[in-house]
C-alpha cells in the first residue's frame, strides 16, 4: 500500500517532524493517527491500523511527536498538543475536501483528547482512541478521563476487554457518564497491543479489520445525525 511520507512544522522550538500519509482513492475521512508512548508512527501496530483503514475507505496521516523524530526523552503535554494540532493543520491541508477525525493508539489518543479539551480542535468532527490508557497497569483509577467531559465532539473508544491499562470495570462507566458523545465498541480477548487469544476470542474476524469497520460506520453514522 503507497505511503506519501511528508514533514510538517511541530513546533517553533522543536521543528519539523515526519508524517505518513495513505490516501485510498475511496476516501471518505482522514484520520489524524498518531502512535504510542515508547513507539513512533512506523510501529507495526500503527501501520495495521492504517492499512485496514485504508481498506474501508478512511485515509490516515500518521506522524511522530519531536521526541520521536529525534529520538530523544519524551516531550511535555503542551509539545505534545501542539503537535497535534500541527499534525491536523497539515493533514487538512493535504486533503482539504475529507472531514476530519483525530485520535491514536494509547498515548496520543489521551494527549489528543486533551489537546480537544483545552479548545476545539479545528475542522475536527470525531476523535478515535485505538486503546485509550485510562491508567497505568496494575494501578486501576479514572482520573485520566476527568478531562473528557470538556471534550464537544463524538468520540469512538475501541477497547480490548484484555486491556492491562483500561479495565473494563473502569472504562464502561466512564464512557456511559459522556453519554451521546462516546462509543465504547469491545474488542474481545485483546490487549493493549490488539494481541487476541484466538482459542477463546468468539469472533474469527481480525481485530484489525474489526476496528476498521467499526471506524468507518462510527463516522457514517453521527456525521448523518
Amino acid at each position: 500500500m503507497n505511503e506519501k511520507e511528508q514533514r510538517f512544522l511541530a513546533t517553533p522550538e522543536k521543528g519539523e517532524v515526519s508524517a505518513l500519509l495513505i490516501h485510498p482513492n475511496d476516501a471518505t475521512h482522514l484520520l489524524v493517527l498518531g502512535h504510542g508512548a515508547s513507539t513512533n508512527m512506523r510501529h507495526a501496530t500503527l501501520r495495521s491500523i492504517a492499512e485496514r483503514l485504508a481498506e474501508v475507505g478512511i485515509a490516515t496521516f500518521r506522524y511522530n511527536f519531536p521526541y520521536s523524530e529525534h529520538g530523544k526523552g519524551r516531550d511535555g503535554q503542551a509539545v505534545c498538543t501542539q503537535t497535534i494540532r500541527s499534525a491536523i493543520e497539515a493533514a487538512h491541508k493535504t486533503a482539504p475536501n475529507l472531514p476530519l477525525l483525530a485520535g491514536g493508539h494509547s498515548f496520543s489518543g489521551r494527549m489528543t483528547s486533551t489537546a480537544a479539551s483545552e479548545s476545539p480542535l479545528e475542522g475536527v468532527a470525531g476523535l478515535v482512541f485505538f486503546s485509550f490508557p485510562l491508567h497505568l497497569a496494575g494501578k486501576p483509577e479514572t482520573k485520566r478521563a476527568d478531562h473528557l467531559a470538556q471534550v464537544s465532539v463524538p468520540m469512538l473508544f475501541l477497547s480490548g476487554t484484555r486491556d492491562e491499562l483500561a479495565e473494563m470495570s473502569l472504562l464502561k462507566p466512564v464512557v456511559q457518564k459522556l453519554g451521546s458523545r462516546a462509543t465504547l465498541h469491545e474488542l474481545d480477548t485483546a490487549d493493549h497491543g490488539y494481541k487476541v487469544l484466538k482459542k477463546t476470542r468468539a469472533s474469527n474476524e481480525d481485530v484489525f479489520v474489526e476496528m476498521a469497520r467499526v471506524v468507518r460506520d462510527w463516522a457514517a453514522s453521527f456525521e448523518r445525525t
